[in-house]
């Protein structure tokens, strides 16, 4: 049997994780259940918009809930590196060496916590994965699908 991929998280990811599962399973759970009690008791199911809606809702719900203990069963929680070494969990800001007025400032974390709408991007992606385990005033050279460009490290926190 293949060995499971360990799924890397900070430690606010995994807690933001565990929050999310906690009011899966304590608020929402029991409100759909009292949906779907309510709705029976109106009488003819197969008519019924607010039983079939709360049945649909109570799928997504407990999908969320298999698919978030799926993540706290394999997390691994990743430690911070060094100071001053971009690691997971560092906020990096960079300078794009053909255009120095343009900077950009990204948090590093693992996959399933990024978001680039919030300047979260993952170690594994082109620009993570090349500025880990540098430090601030190195030229960094990005590998991506559209080309490689090189920044440099400004600032690591």
């Amino acid at each position: 049997m293949p060995q499971k991929k360990a799924i890397k998280l900070t430690s606010q990811g995994y807690l933001d994780i565990e929050n999310e599962l906690n009011k899966l399973r304590e608020e929402d759970r029991p409100r759909i259940i009292q949906a779907i009690k309510e709705a029976r008791a109106q009488g003819d199911l197969s008519e019924n918009a607010d039983y079939d809606a709360a049945r649909e809702e109570q799928a997504k719900v407990e999908a969320r809930i298999k698919e978030l203990e799926y993540m706290v069963e394999h997390a691994e929680i990743i430690e911070e590196t060094p100071k001053g070494v971009v690691g997971l969990g560092s906020v990096v800001k960079i300078v794009y060496m053909d255009d120095e007025d343009d900077t950009d400032t990204f948090k590093i974390v693992g996959s399933l916590e990024a978001d680039i709408l919030e300047n979260k991007i993952s170690d594994e992606s082109p620009i993570g994965s090349s500025l880990c385990n540098h430090k601030a005033g190195d030229i960094v050279t990005i590998s991506s699908p559209n080309g490689s460009y090189d920044v440099k490290i400004v600032s690591v926190d």
